[in-house]
């Protein structure tokens, strides 16, 4: 399982931080207009800021006042530029404030009240649960001795071994046997197997994911990526024929991509669908795309809450990470509630890496002040997740096309849902017409004879 391949992260800024801009036409002095409200429209009332030069090139200090949205740029002549993002915008108090004096002891004082924890996660009752660690070579892990990789985990509070059971639709790996889980269940974890797919050949894959099952696998995760995308028909088959041979209950995830809004041509929708995963665990590999801890949660969550599975999140103990940057992601978890987590992967865990998922979590870890919504997606977009709004949308008006292309009749179609549920009729998927339409059963689509336009 390679790192994920999601770049930088360039929509997302804190308040009073500085924002690179780059485009035909632009120059210092012109001001950069910012939503005054989540995903409000630009107007004469919006916070603004002036570009000015830098080393960097343009750049704008973001407004304290401004909120997540697309922002545009006011012209010389007095025009308006088109519109750009989403760019999310977290408050300043994201960055940890200077440490106070404490204060000075007082007579009769009474003890401070420890901190409230968020209410826990509903579990699922799967090997999801809990925290997890992952293992690619057996042979590479403690040299494979169960009873040595039993004592880390235990030490390192982890239930669950994903341990790789195939690579593609003919290549089985026998270090994922019978005689591995006996030995595993023996010690007291949970054993997954987890499989590299490619799409080639998704009957194979199937076949081979099914194997791991019979196997005792407690449960079986996809890693499906960049091989995937655009292959709706073999997600479809994929999961159908797997489906038909693990039954439709037992527990599957999914490991791809974290960040929905830079793959959209991969099929989530599928993977995630109906008959597909239950769980949705997306590769946070917050030091491999070049992003912070806090961050990586707020991008993951925003493009991933739509698809309806749990999330249950796949951190990273490789490229070193620190000790602060782990506790930080398990107490993280805690306060996004998930049932569980888990991290790639076990030859690459450092010992201090291996001590930090024993560290107590950080209750002063909190999630950045910003509320979580829904992808604004309007007329112009295409992919997946318009792709997902359209099945949805196509449940209340059957006339609807399910092609990942934001057109003038989804538009229309838009419009005519929101006003149905007393909702303005903007053609926009704000977060409350996101919950309006995520109440209805999305329409089955047939994507074995091709796949979405968008």
């Amino acid at each position: 399982m390679p790192a994920s391949r999601c770049g930088t992260e360039p929509r997302l800024v804190s308040t009073r931080g500085t924002l690179r801009l780059r485009g035909r036409g632009l120059r210092a002095g012109m001001a950069v207009a910012f939503p005054r409200a989540r995903f409000a429209r630009i107007s004469r009332h919006s916070p603004s800021a002036g570009l000015r030069a830098s080393k960097l090139g343009l750049v704008v200090t973001v407004p304290s006042s401004a909120h997540t949205g697309r922002i545009e740029i006011v012209l010389a002549h007095g025009g308006h530029s088109n519109l750009y993002g989403p760019i999310q915008v977290v408050t300043h108090a994201l960055h940890p404030p200077a440490p106070r004096p404490k204060p000075k002891p007082k007579s009769k004082s009474k003890s401070k009240r420890a901190p409230t924890p968020a209410p826990p996660a509903t579990p699922s009752g799967t090997a999801f649960d809990g925290q997890g660690m992952w293992i690619w070579y057996m042979s590479h892990s403690d040299g494979g001795n169960v009873s040595a990789i039993a004592k880390q985990a235990h030490a390192a509070g982890v239930g669950t071994l994903f341990v790789k059971s195939s690579d593609g639709s003919t290549n089985y790996w026998s270090q994922f046997s019978p005689q591995l889980v006996a030995a595993v269940h023996a010690a007291g974890l949970k054993i997954c197997a987890w499989q590299f797919v490619y799409g080639t050949n998704p009957v194979g894959e199937a076949d081979l994911g099914a194997e791991a099952v019979a196997n005792g696998a407690d449960c079986l995760v996809i890693d499906a990526e960049g091989e995937y995308e655009n292959k709706y028909g073999a997600a479809q088959t994929y999961l159908t024929t797997l489906r038909a041979k693990i039954g439709a209950n037992y527990p599957l995830g999914l490991a791809s991509f974290p960040y929905v809004d830079y793959h959209e041509a991969f099929p989530y929708s599928v993977f995630l669908g109906p008959g597909g995963a239950q769980f949705n665990a997306p590769q946070m590999y917050w030091k491999a795309i070049g992003t912070s801890v806090a961050n990586v949660f707020v991008h993951t969550y925003e493009e991933n809450l739509i698809y309806g599975a749990p999330i249950v999140p796949l951190g990273q103990t490789y490229e070193g990470p620190s000790t602060a940057e782990l506790v930080a992601f398990r107490s993280l978890v805690g306060v996004y509630r998930a049932p569980g987590l888990s991290f790639w992967d076990w030859q690459e865990t450092s010992a201090p890496g291996w001590a930090a998922l024993a560290a107590p979590l950080n209750p002063e870890v909190k999630a950045p002040a910003t509320e979580l919504t829904s992808p604004l997606l309007r007329q112009g977009a295409r992919g997946d997740q318009v792709l997902w709004l359209q099945e949805h949308l196509a449940r209340a008006i059957s006339s609807q096309p399910t092609s990942g292309i934001f057109e003038a009749t989804t538009t229309a179609n838009i419009k005519q849902f929101q006003s149905a549920h007393a909702l303005p009729p903007t053609g926009e998927t704000d977060a409350s017409t996101w919950g309006a339409l995520l109440l209805l059963q999305p329409v089955p689509v047939d994507w074995t004879g091709a796949g979405p336009k968008g």
